[in-house]
């Protein structure tokens, strides 16, 4: 199976101070699927509150559908129920045991109550067969989706207007998200932790919960329809340039000439599209090389800066930890304990 199909969506204005996250408990449901990301949220506030970032705080509440005592084989308590829950951020669908159709028809409130979150611009995110829970709710028809490999089949029957994907793990369509596998799960929850609260939180998260190094979410994108990254051509120009000459001793005001617009319009046009300016464009796209020089080759760090387009080596240290919170020889170490392959050495890497 590939990695991600998406369709990004810009999602509601976020409300300051907390991000609320419902983790919806039903009967027969898979306890794993509903504790790993409410452990992973946990972190992601601990660590805001540890080292006073300034991003929004999660608050969790546990909301039960259905009769809680037969949610999962663990003892939960729900905080609320679908009735009298607060406004949500973002709602987690659990995985089920064995045939969702029988949970589903449990719970006929739970489709409207899907509905109208949606409608409010609330995030919903489903894993492996608690997708059915989310495709019962009509959301997904004509959108992309997955779900577990044994549930393929009886998925596209009882759901024939979904576009199931069999080759994603992951599928992304506005504020609606599926997951094929728990494991997948982990990644959609460490790119909404960087969604509701910033990058380092989600880098922490992610390695302290994720069992291998994985590529950027974004570097996976599918867009329904083939639609271009950004429907804004002169962005999409300027980045193309950006990935081809990344190492380049260039300003933004030269990329702003190359493109044929002033800095000022650049800038606009460029966090309309991306909610990001150029600058910050251009340094994440050489810490996504560096890290990827790190990973695969035995380049000494000094040179890995220069390849990136960074000549004084400490000064690129400098950023790597503040992007990463761990140097980059400190993450060398940590993907070399985790990845099984070789690494390609400096003469391979420039005959390449």
């Amino acid at each position: 199976m590939r990695q991600q199909a998406s369709t990004e969506g810009t999602g509601p204005a976020l409300r300051p101070g907390f991000v609320d996250i419902g983790f919806v408990v039903t009967p027969g449901m898979l306890s794993t699927g509903t504790a790993l990301p409410y452990e992973m949220w946990l972190a992601a506030g601990d660590f805001g509150r540890a080292h006073r970032r300034g991003g929004r705080r999660p608050r969790l509440h546990l909301v039960a559908a259905g009769d809680p005592r037969g949610c999962g084989r663990l003892p939960l308590t729900p905080d609320c129920t679908l009735a009298d829950c607060p406004p949500l951020d973002l709602v987690y669908l659990p995985a089920l045991w064995r045939n969702p159709d029988q949970v589903e028809r449990q719970l006929p409130g739970l489709a409207p109550w899907l509905r109208q979150r949606h409608a409010a611009g609330t995030r919903l995110a489903a894993v492996s067969t608690g997708v059915s829970l989310l495709a019962a709710s009509g959301l997904l028809d004509g959108r992309p989706a997955t779900t577990h490999w044994y549930n393929f089949a009886r998925f596209a029957a009882r759901f024939p207007t979904v576009e199931l994907k069999r080759d994603y793990f992951i599928t992304q369509s506005g504020a609606l998200y599926c997951a094929a596998s728990i494991n997948s799960l982990a990644d959609v929850t460490v790119h909404l932790i960087e969604h509701f609260c910033d990058r380092s939180t989600a880098h922490h998260v992610e390695r302290n919960f994720s069992h291998e190094i994985r590529r950027s979410y974004d570097d996976y994108r599918y867009l329904d329809g083939g639609a271009a990254p950004s429907p804004d051509e002169l962005v999409v120009e300027a980045e193309l340039w950006i990935r081809d000459n990344l190492a380049a001793r260039a300003s933004i005001a030269d990329l702003a000439r190359r493109v044929g617009v002033g800095v000022r319009t650049l800038e606009r046009r460029f966090r309309a599209a991306r909610g990001i300016g150029p600058r910050g464009f251009w340094q994440r796209a050489r810490m996504q090389l560096a890290k990827e020089l790190l990973e695969q080759t035995n380049l000494p760090v000094n040179d890995i800066a220069w390849r990136v387009g960074y000549q004084d080596a400490g000064y690129f240290t400098r950023l790597f930890r503040r992007e990463m919170l761990v140097s980059p020889s400190d993450y060398r170490q940590t993907v070399r304990a985790k990845l099984f392959r070789p690494v390609a050495s400096v003469n391979n890497l420039d005959k390449a």
